[in-house]
């Protein structure tokens, strides 16, 4: 092993202090194997480090994964790592010493750090940020907290998520806005196809346009970037739906140039179930009723959307070690992580007769989310036979014009997990 630079430590994992980090996991002898194995690394690029099996199998060693299935839908929720789970229970314990005591006058002081730390992610501004319990939370947020009047039209796809679309829908009739939609032709590797079925959709009543990052069906990524200019250029507003990108591969909200995001932090970003975060747009903020009743609606603070009543201060307040473990991975090499796994599959599974993918192979198009489908025999037959023979754990998916099964893995999801995955596919196709 190399000596151990400890500037070239922190400038790598951002202001992660190792010492702190690591001093967690004292007693751990995965975590200090883990932690030669981070030293270890130090130097080699990311995309040569998505395929070290050795590298990899200590960060596995850090999650609990269940050895009677293998789960290949962390696309419906990640499991957290121990580091995660630990917090979460010791913040539980101290809470049920004197729970309004604890809760509201020591753990929620963690609140402001945890804040920072994730706008430090997403590249905003502390004040642009607030936590609740997970995307469609936030996103319902700013979906009814716009003033929108009855003929304002909102663009959306149909192949957004369903509790969205729904909430459009209900806005729809309660408030006379008119629903625009687009339908898209998916896997596609032209952003041009893209971004001209939103533009195309665009009127001068056009209010905003609610864009979902990365199609929790099949994987497929959106140009947002490209869409919001076009959207500002026509003074529309931009909602994008960041369940399924935030955490998954590498982003800044600013580079993605919308006014609202919602995310689930308990997908890719591997806290606790029940996490989510929203951001709102500084200037935005004013504008925007909060969802739950707030003592000023009309406030400029970001802190107004956070009026949820008593919850689980010790499920949010173990975000801040998710936050530690993705900065110690990083950003990047779990990009290309999450990519060489689900290419890793795909590549064996792609030729064989009968066998249609759903989720394209190119970076930028897609990351760890794939879809796999075998001509002539039904979607949830392939599921049900990979969880009947193999224990391998996925999803069926029927929606709009995306079929297939979703394969979702993650950073703790073994390349031999993924040959039993590509033996169950070939066989299925074969019977």
């Amino acid at each position: 092993m190399g000596h151990f630079n400890r500037r070239s430590f922190l400038n790598t994992f951002g202001t992660l202090s190792a010492s702190a980090f690591f001093s967690t996991f004292s007693k751990s002898a995965w975590s200090r194997d883990l932690h030669k194995a981070l030293l270890n690394a130090e130097g080699r690029s990311p995309k040569e480090l998505a395929t070290d099996e050795d590298f990899w199998y200590y960060v596995q060693e850090s999650f609990t994964s269940s050895p009677n299935i293998i789960n290949l839908n962390n696309g419906g929720v990640s499991p957290a790592p121990k580091i995660v789970q630990d917090a979460m229970k010791r913040y539980f314990d101290i809470s049920m010493e004197a729970p309004s005591y604890y809760m509201w006058r020591i753990i929620d002081q963690g609140r402001e750090p945890l804040r920072k730390n994730l706008a430090r992610i997403a590249g905003c501004l502390p004040e642009e940020v607030a936590m609740n319990r997970n995307a469609s939370e936030a996103l319902e947020t700013v979906i009814f907290g716009l003033d929108l009047k009855p003929g304002d039209e909102v663009v959306l796809s149909k192949q957004d998520y369903p509790n969205m679309i729904n909430a459009w829908k209900q806005r729809e009739l309660r408030d006379g806005i008119k629903l625009v939609w687009v339908n898209l032709e998916l896997p596609s590797e032209d952003d041009d196809y893209m971004l001209n079925k939103y533009t195309g959709a665009f009127t001068p009543r056009t209010k905003i346009v609610h864009v979902t990052h990365i199609i929790n069906w099949n994987g497929q990524i959106l140009p947002v970037r490209k869409i919001a200019d076009a959207a500002h250029a026509r003074g529309i507003d931009v909602l994008v739906d960041g369940a399924h990108s935030f955490g998954h591969f590498q982003f800044t909200l600013p580079e993605l140039g919308c006014d609202y995001f919602g995310t689930s932090l308990h997908k890719w970003l591997t806290a606790c179930i029940g996490t989510g975060m929203l951001f709102v747009k500084k200037e935005k903020i004013k504008d925007l009723f909060p969802l739950f009743g707030s003592g000023d609606p009309k406030s400029d603070d970001v802190r107004k959307f956070e009026s949820l009543g008593t919850r689980p201060f010790f499920i949010e307040e173990a975000t801040g070690k998710a936050i530690e473990f993705y900065d110690m991975i990083g950003a990047k090499r779990k990009e290309e992580r999450l990519l060489y796994l689900k290419n890793y599959w795909m590549e064996k599974v792609k030729d064989i007769p009968k066998v249609k993918m759903g989720t394209s192979l190119k970076q930028g198009f897609g990351c760890a989310i794939g879809s796999v489908r075998v001509e002539g025999k039904k979607i949830a037959d392939l599921e049900n036979y990979l969880f009947d023979k193999y224990k391998i754990h996925t999803v069926a998916i029927e929606w709009e014009n995306i079929h297939g099964v979703r394969v979702t893995p993650n950073v703790y999801t073994t390349t031999k997990n993924l040959d039993l995955l590509v033996e169950g596919i070939e066989r299925f196709a074969k019977a």
